[in-house]
């Protein structure tokens, strides 16, 4: 049920994005991204940085869409405050974000395993500035998965920009959900395109692969979900997320490429990052309409709630908790049991990350609202 605005299940959502991509990281660093069904599969589990995606998308255009939606004649849209979301992002990101990073940098100056890779003041530079994935060299060890926060970071700044012209140009400040959706439809395409134009051009930095066009299309996802929540009364939950279910497991075959995060054909990564996609909608979209089924009251639940309060927290501190558990288990790299690893990795970073959490949230937790459901 909706708490002072809010939809715990959206909240809730995010600790299955959280828990997925611990798991494939701990598949990972204990060598079980083998080139079979089930090595694929729990690659795959990464999914969890397109659910995250997918709601932010959901949750930062609301305001936009809930503004077109109220517009009258005599009273004009009221589009969010361009100050506003911009500070509540900073608050909301930056400060446990860096707090981390320099955590990872300061550790590391305490180990003698350091690799060649985002060392030094320009590799710290780079971190603390989400521009890391930007040229080889810059993801230092323990803060490998920030490519995503890069990318997400990327998003936040872009989303005016885009809402701003189909909103108020394309839409005249008018509710036209068919334009909104034509528009964002469109933005669809950002991503395949991209996909196919850096994997067939000769020169192009590897690292392309991984910048934020490529995975537009998981945050435009959410997006449309916004327009949809104001259309569609229903959204049945179970067979929504059936479909996500299988489209999961499809993703273990050969079609989705190679078990990274980008394969190295072009089209299997777009199907990747498409079957992704139909994943994160799946799991989302139900509970965007409804609050009252078995989905919605699982995610709704206090102990999904909870976790998705830390969640982010959660996704910053797991790499490095992860790092440390592969020597507290006396496992070496590529070796020993995915569950031990992720397990354990878990058990620890939850307190870390419920830490970082109480420390950075009087920063952002009074600060006006931008998005709804949820706060991220």
């Amino acid at each position: 049920m909706r708490t002072g605005g809010r939809v715990p299940a959206l909240t809730g959502i995010r600790t299955v994005a959280a828990l997925a991509v611990c798991l494939t990281h701990a598949a990972y660093w204990t060598g079980h991204y083998t080139d079979d069904y089930l090595g694929r599969l729990l690659s795959r589990f990464e999914v969890g940085v397109a659910i995250f995606f997918v709601l932010s998308g959901y949750l930062l255009f609301s305001p936009w869409v809930r503004a077109l939606h109220d517009a009258r004649g005599d009273r004009p849209a009221a589009y969010p405050p361009l100050r506003r979301y911009a500070w509540h992002r900073v608050r909301r990101i930056v400060p446990a974000y860096w707090i981390t990073v320099i955590g990872v940098y300061v550790i590391f100056l305490f180990r003698d395993d350091v690799s060649d890779f985002g060392q030094g003041w320009a590799g710290l530079l780079r971190n603390l500035t989400f521009t890391q994935v930007y040229g080889l060299g810059h993801l230092h060890t323990g803060l490998t998965q920030m490519w995503s926060m890069a990318a997400e970071v990327a998003y936040y700044v872009a989303l005016p920009a885009v809402a701003w012209p189909i909103a108020a140009v394309a839409c005249r400040g008018r509710w036209r959900p068919d334009l909104l959706l034509v528009c964002l439809g469109g933005l669809l395409l950002v991503s395949p395109i991209w996909t196919i134009a850096v994997h067939g051009s000769a020169g192009v930095d590897l690292t392309a692969r991984l910048w934020p066009p490529a995975f537009a299309s998981w945050f435009v996802g959410g997006m449309i979900l916004a327009v949809l929540a104001r259309l569609v009364t229903r959204w049945p939950a179970w067979p929504s997320v059936v479909v996500a279910v299988v489209a999961f497991l499809i993703t273990g075959g050969a079609v989705a490429g190679e078990a990274t995060i980008v394969p190295d054909d072009a089209g299997a990564a777009v199907v990747k990052h498409g079957l992704y996609l139909v994943i994160a909608v799946g799991l989302v979209a139900p509970l965007t309409i409804a609050d009252d089924d078995p989905w919605a009251r699982l995610c709704g639940s206090r102990p999904m709630v909870w976790f998705g309060e830390i969640s982010y927290e959660f996704f910053l501190v797991h790499v490095m908790v992860l790092e440390l558990v592969m020597d507290l288990l006396g496992y070496s790299v590529f070796t020993g049991s995915t569950l031990a690893a992720f397990a354990t990795t878990t058990a620890i970073s939850i307190p870390v990350a419920w830490a970082l959490h109480r420390i950075t949230a009087p920063l952002w937790r009074n600060s006006p609202a931008t998005s709804v459901g949820t706060r991220r």
